[in-house]
């Protein structure tokens, strides 16, 4: 298993993503002074991003219906817990963005190769990545 997000999980028969990409940004405003720097304040956690991306290629991994799936899920509009496989919690994203690309087709426009990048936005507010990462490491670390 590579991840769980939601009930949804990744793993080679489903959607086995290669790349795990993760943006958090910080909020910093400023205010503009006369005759100096602007003045910056920190203001707490800004946005939180997850990209998931990969190919399928149906005959061996998962396939169209785990890519509808993934649609289904981000109609829904809801969030759902992300963990990845080594038991971290990252926190309870959305489907932000479903991008998918059908290559190499068969006759009938069946693809033998689906390229996918999933766009997830974290949307809750609590310290979950640092227990996550306590859980994993043991109790010990505490």
């Amino acid at each position: 298993m590579l991840a769980v997000l939601g009930l949804f999980v990744f793993q080679l028969n489903t959607a086995p993503y290669q790349q795990f990409q993760r943006t958090t940004h910080q909020s910093w405003p400023g205010a503009e002074r006369v005759g100096r720097r602007a003045s910056y304040q920190y203001t707490g956690a800004g946005d939180d991003k997850v990209t998931l991306s990969g190919s399928l290629a149906p005959e061996i991994t998962g396939g169209r219906i785990n890519i509808d799936a993934l649609h289904i899920m981000a109609d829904l509009g809801l969030s759902y817990p992300l963990l990845d496989g080594e038991g971290t919690l990252y926190g309870l994203y959305a489907i932000e963005r479903v991008d998918e690309t059908r290559t190499e087709l068969y006759g009938n426009g069946a693809p033998r190769k689906i390229e996918f990048t999933l766009s997830l936005k974290r949307t809750d507010d609590s310290p979950v990545d640092a227990i996550g990462s306590l859980m994993r490491l043991g109790v010990g670390a505490l």
